[in-house]
């Protein structure tokens, strides 16, 4: 095992020097450990996050630093270390139950902030950001499919959909005023692998998952294992640009249903939000009225650009990914027509 973070006065080695922001996370502890392993040729790899990793989890070959993004002290680590490349993946994806949206908004936007400043700081030579499919926003005038040219407008009353939309705009200002400070931004979609477990595979999950008439409430996929795919061939080929992370396709919530042998609660969109208010109002869900909207105008990301300008081409598709998260969690029967 390795010992505790010391980025502190050895040399470069030959190849690009990483540091990942959030390295704790489901996301960030993969790509920290498909680094470690070779994946791609870089030089010293530093592994970034407001928790200290215990020494049982470490990864050889890795460089822990307990960092908060929203510290001051972070451009004294980012001295330190003099990383070449940035991977930037801290973000409150699934708030806590007693998360402030200030506090979110702190790590969020604030925190990505202070990284830029602490790349300009020490000339990193590329960030890499992991942004959402939610920074499109969820509106009734979504097209059917979401290119990377439509307009971020991420709604207010998603604190993660905000803020991916205000981080958005914060790197747009810094590629016109910082062009030295290269920039991949990856808006993914909805991730699954074998352990994933969040707000989204709870709704999967229920004995009957609801669905509003009238709405398909299509989800795009892509497996976990592509997205560290993308961050990989970002290090590895210096590209720049904006690129939806997506699976090929995209499923209804009635398809899914059916993949898990299940039937949908149909719910008329006035009931599904009258019973939302009710229950937040009562604090028996952290779900509120808002939520009607997550689920009928959710955007459905074209992957065209991904697969023809960056070069990666996902390894599975939507139902693909869909089909190993499920035969992973041991749900519902096969459905393959």
């Amino acid at each position: 095992m390795v010992a505790p973070a010391a980025c502190g006065n050895a040399a470069i080695v030959s190849g690009h020097g990483v540091l990942v922001t959030g390295a704790g996370g489901y996301l960030g502890s993969q790509v920290v450990a498909a680094l470690a392993a070779g994946a791609i040729p870089v030089g010293r790899i530093f592994a970034a996050d407001v928790r200290e990793v215990p020494v049982e989890h470490r990864v050889a070959g890795v460089e822990y630093v307990q960092a908060d993004v929203r510290s001051p002290a972070l451009v004294e680590i980012f001295q330190r270390c003099r990383p070449d490349a940035v991977v930037h993946l801290a973000s409150i994806v699934t708030p806590g139950r007693h998360s402030k949206r200030e506090f979110e908004y702190s790590v969020d936007v604030l925190g990505t902030e202070n990284v830029l400043e602490a790349c300009l700081a020490v000339g990193v030579r590329q960030i890499i950001v992991s942004s959402s499919g939610a920074a499109y926003g969820y509106h009734p005038d979504n097209p059917a499919w979401i290119s990377e040219e439509q307009p971020i407008r991420g709604n207010q009353a998603f604190a993660y959909a905000w803020h991916k939309r205000l981080v958005e705009e914060m790197l747009a200002r810094w590629r016109v005023e910082h062009p030295e400070l290269k920039q991949v931004v990856f808006r993914i979609g909805t991730i699954l692998g074998a352990t994933v477990h969040n707000q989204i595979t709870d709704l999967f999950e229920q004995p009957r998952p609801i669905a509003i008439r009238g709405a398909d409430s299509p989800f795009v996929f892509v497996w976990d294992q592509d997205v560290v795919g993308c961050f990989l061939q970002a290090l590895a080929t210096d590209a720049t640009g904006i690129f939806n992370v997506a699976g090929d396709g995209a499923l209804t919530i009635h398809d899914i249903a059916a993949r898990l042998g299940k039937r949908c609660r149909v719910l008329p969109a006035w009931a599904l939000r009258g019973a939302l208010a009710v229950l937040k109002t009562l604090r028996l869900t952290p779900y509120g009225p808002e939520q009607l909207d997550f689920l009928r105008y959710r955007p459905v990301l074209s992957n065209r650009k991904l697969k023809e300008e960056f070069g990666y081409v996902p390894r599975k598709t939507s139902v693909e990914a869909f089909e190993f998260w499920r035969a992973a969690r041991k749900l519902g029967p096969s459905r393959t027509a």
